[in-house]
């Protein structure tokens, strides 16, 4: 169960009003060891503003923080960022406390929520469709809308505060933990929550991220607050979340080289150890991650930054481990771009475990350095060495990229 934070004033009439999921795990098959939150924004002028709302089931508690503040009826506007249910499922609620209330929405937002919630009394919501560099003026505020597009939804945008220059970035520069402190120089280092965030979300989206940027450039917008939808209010890390993003969008990668792998009776695992005892010996950082005891979530945050992958499988039914399987599959969907693998893995009476897990990394977009590396039943001192020079030329390999 998740329960409101008390209202946190962000600037003059601007409240940041949202909940928190202690015990959320999972996130749309994204796993969050850390819980999350839903976070939502009221601000209070001539006409009073309400940027996203939560996820149903903690409607009770975003209305119980708006209350603190003002009385929700008098609601003047509804900004939907985003139509997917974590940010939109308790506009219902609110429009049955705000009847009058207008919804701002991008085009394909609109479309959205009329498709979401045509059982909830949609077709009497008053929504306005707005673009980028549409603005809503407030009284002494003004906001401007700016287009989003796939970040991570085709309906997605942003909302500007111009006078106090917050961005409401909804789903981008977000992170999946869940913390009663409201800012970064409050919580540990959220840039490696937010690197994992940004591998599981947002990595097949790298094009549209920098065109966000030249679009924001464009606009001449500068930033004294970014506040996600999601995790923490970056204050004093702005510029350091922005370069982080531009350097993830663009693919720019570290000398590492990760060893993901998954073993049935030991023999793929004693190749992985030795796979990562070349790259170690060479200089170059490594992580030894076998499948089934690592947070999957993780393991794609350390394929964001690495140039180069070592994938072990055992073979079984002549294909590969199945976890092994659920990995490529999650991992091409996320549409990794300019990366370099190569496979090992050890098999039994039948074989087929490393030619198949090449055919996902070649469809996946990956570069095979390397013919993959076989063993028949228990890998002897020679197979053993391979897998060593192995990782010597992987690590040789990420050192140039």
């Amino acid at each position: 169960m998740g329960y409101e934070y008390s209202p946190v004033k962000l600037a003059d009439g601007v409240y940041s009003v949202g909940v928190i999921d202690w015990n959320l795990r999972d996130f749309h098959g994204y796993e969050t060891p850390k819980g999350g939150t839903y976070n939502s924004y009221l601000i209070v002028d001539d006409k009073i503003a309400l940027i996203d709302t939560v996820k149903s089931q903690f409607s009770e508690g975003l209305i119980n923080s708006i209350r603190q503040i003002v009385d929700p009826s008098k609601i003047d506007y509804v900004i939907s960022n985003h139509v997917e249910m974590d940010h939109s499922s308790s506009l219902s609620e609110i429009m049955k406390l705000a009847p009058g209330a207008k919804i701002y929405a991008s085009k394909r937002g609109k479309t959205g929520l009329f498709e979401y919630y045509k059982e909830e009394g949609c077709e009497n919501w008053d929504i306005e469709v707005v673009s980028t560099g549409d603005e809503l003026n407030l009284g002494n505020k003004t906001l401007m809308f700016i287009e989003a597009v796939m970040l991570h939804w085709p309906d997605s945008m942003h909302t500007y505060l111009k006078e106090d220059k917050i961005l409401f970035s909804n789903d981008a520069f977000g992170q999946h933990i869940a913390t009663s402190q409201r800012f970064d120089y409050d919580v540990g280092d959220v840039i490696d929550d937010a690197a994992e965030y940004y591998a599981n979300i947002l990595m097949p989206f790298g094009s549209q991220v920098l065109k966000y940027f030249d679009k924001a450039e464009e606009l001449g917008l500068e930033f004294n607050m970014i506040a996600p939808s999601h995790g923490i209010i970056w204050k004093e890390h702005i510029d350091d979340i922005l370069r982080a993003y531009k350097s993830w969008a663009s693919g720019e990668t570290v000398p590492k080289v990760p060893v993901i792998y998954d073993t049935m009776w030991g023999s793929t695992e004693m190749m992985a150890k030795e796979v990562l005892e070349g790259i170690r010996s060479a200089g170059v950082e490594t992580e030894l991650l076998h499948l089934r005891k690592n947070n999957l979530s993780l393991i794609i945050k350390e394929i964001l930054d690495a140039p180069v992958i070592a994938l072990g499988s055992t073979t079984i039914n002549n294909g590969m481990f199945h976890s092994v399987a659920g990995f490529l599959t999650h991992l091409k969907g996320l549409k990794p771009k300019g990366k370099k693998a190569v496979v090992f893995g050890s098999y039994g009476w039948g074989g087929g475990g490393v030619q198949r897990a090449e055919d996902e990394l070649d469809k996946g977009g990956f570069e095979l350095l390397d013919k993959g590396l076989k063993v028949k039943f228990r890998p002897d001192e020679e197979d053993l060495k391979f897998c060593r020079e192995l990782g010597v030329r992987l690590a040789e390999v990420a050192k140039h990229e």
